[in-house]
């Protein structure tokens, strides 16, 4: 290089072509990669377009089958040449009105219970500091471990001795005690919880209950959501503690109803069962709880986002 040339060298004695070439490189290697990320995504969408169809399939078909003729119940098309409207069959041979309305406030009162004691527990478990208290929690989730054909037979016996066979008390009252799933996952969402805010509350004067009420519980948004609608999708589904307790027809829970309805007009020879007006009350059964679960997943993820903007 000559005396008075200019120079291309940089600091580290490297050219300015050198030196831009790291700000090049990831330019280029990023329009290379854009294809490849598209087609990625492609199959990704091809891959939940297709799982979507394989769930929401049984549903369309469920709902179309409820609104064919007898004849055509079992055709397979999503679209019926003859559409019928089974619902009114359905409410003329049966009190489905009076047992929806049993399933939804056993439903709405059991949930709420779960909830509320559940999360009293599991505030216990997470505040408080004693002596045996992880032992007394383990002893709480062994139940979790005990089958519910074990105590059927002895919680029968108990309501009996009370006088509350053939009464909705069986359904909903064991709520009240809580449940070990439900204590578990709450706890876990208090011990998130920084124990500064309590402190402070407690400095300001709050008791036990009003930090439960005023602090605990909005900040537990999220697991208390999840908690009711698992206790009332639970509760709306459950034939089995109807089956063993209820004996009067205007007792009914609606699954309870709906297997006296399939016991009536689902076992006809020859394949001539009234399966359109089964169909229709399956449908009657499930619409409920889609609208729930669409429903509370917005009020879900908006705790979420609140949950994050207070942290």
């Amino acid at each position: 290089m000559t005396a008075g040339a200019p120079s291309n060298l940089g600091p580290t004695g490297t050219g300015t072509a050198t030196a831009r070439l790291p700000q090049i490189l990831p330019r280029t290697a990023r329009r290379r990669r854009v294809p490849l990320g598209n087609f990625k995504r492609a199959i990704f969408m091809a891959a939940v377009l297709l799982l979507s169809v394989l769930f929401i399939y049984p549903f369309l078909w469920l709902i179309s089958a409820s609104l064919k003729p007898k004849t055509d119940v079992f055709d397979n098309r999503l679209i019926p040449n003859e559409f019928a409207w089974n619902y009114d069959d359905l409410l003329d041979i049966a009190p489905v009105a009076t047992w929806f309305m049993n399933s939804v406030w056993i439903g709405v009162v059991g949930a709420l219970l779960t909830t509320l004691s559940s999360a009293l527990v599991a505030f216990a478990f997470a505040y408080f500091r004693f002596p045996g208290r992880n032992l007394l929690f383990g002893l709480v989730l062994a139940t979790m471990m005990l089958p519910g054909a074990v105590t059927m037979i002895p919680s029968y016996l108990i309501w009996n001795e009370l006088g509350l066979v053939n009464t909705q008390y069986p359904l909903w009252v064991p709520n009240l005690f809580g449940s070990a799933f439900y204590i578990f996952l709450l706890r876990q969402f208090f011990m998130a919880i920084p124990r500064d805010l309590f402190e402070a509350a407690r400095i300001d004067g709050d008791n036990y209950l009003t930090m439960f009420w005023r602090i605990a519980m909005p900040l537990a948004k999220p697991a208390l959501i999840v908690t009711f609608v698992f206790e009332i999708q639970a509760k709306w589904f459950d034939l089995m503690t109807p089956l063993i307790y209820l004996r009067d027809a205007a007792l009914f829970t609606l699954p309870l109803g709906l297997k006296t309805v399939l016991d009536q007009f689902g076992t006809g020879g020859g394949g001539q069962a009234d399966w359109q007006i089964i169909m229709a009350g399956t449908v009657v059964t499930v619409v409920p709880m889609i609208i729930i679960f669409a429903f509370f997943q917005r009020a879900f993820l908006e705790g979420i986002a609140t949950q994050g903007r207070k942290g």
